[in-house]
């Protein structure tokens, strides 16, 4: 839990950090820093569940069996 605290922080100061640089508006920045890592975390769901379709398809049926297992 410490180094996903750890990378949220991380995150969040590099997205306002861009958006204050690129606007000079701690405003920007800010709002930058909320919403870019929540539609980043709705997008990673939909990226796993798609590499998890694309693992499942890959497995030839007795490998799909031992795994699921």
């Amino acid at each position: 839990m410490n180094k996903t605290m750890s990378f949220a922080a991380v995150h969040f100061t590099v997205a306002f950090s861009v958006g204050y640089l690129m606007t000079g508006s701690v405003l920007v920045g800010g709002a930058i820093a909320l919403v870019e890592p929540a539609i980043n975390t709705v997008a990673y769901h939909f990226h796993e569940r798609a590499w998890t379709h694309l693992d499942k398809a890959q497995l030839s049926p007795p490998q799909r069996l031992a795994r699921q297992s």
